[in-house]
């Protein structure tokens, strides 16, 4: 499988918009682990190898166990996610799977209950900018080790 174009050369001022997103959420309070989960998880959903091979050793890198990232896309079937965790997983999955029906009530209403309004708008942002980043990675075909 070869790449297609590379859009940080072709586009630059793109992919410096993106890594823009990528600057705000290091200034927010998700913690490395959060952040990573949720881009390990939106990275299942959509199938990008990329962005899984480079978020899971990042994860390691953050301190994250082997376990709970090998559980991650089953994490409703086990207790090693705490309840802000479940809250944020919960979210990143429906705003993932938007087309789907949005994002229901329930989930928005449990995240806001469990993270505050501030923190709920940083798990929006982090999962709508790992959805970029993996469409980004799957149009073009980048492949892991790149």
């Amino acid at each position: 499988m070869s790449n297609r174009i590379n859009l940080g050369k072709i586009e630059p001022g793109a992919y410096k918009a993106m890594m823009a997103l990528e600057h705000y959420l290091g200034t927010t309070g998700l913690s490395p682990i959060q952040q990573e989960m949720i881009r390990v998880r939106a990275s299942q959903i959509n199938g990008c190898a990329y962005c899984l091979d480079m978020h899971t050793r990042d994860a390691r890198k953050a301190g994250e166990t082997e376990k709970r990232i090998y559980l991650l896309n089953a994490w409703r079937e086990t207790s090693l996610y705490t309840e802000e965790e479940r809250a944020i997983l919960a979210l990143v999955e429906e705003v993932t799977l938007i087309a789907n029906g949005g994002v229901s009530d329930e989930v928005y209403g449990q995240a806001i209950k469990v993270l505050g309004e501030q923190k709920t708008a940083q798990v929006i942002m982090a999962a709508i900018t790992i959805n970029a980043w993996n469409r980004i990675g799957i149009s073009t075909k980048m492949q892991p080790g790149e």
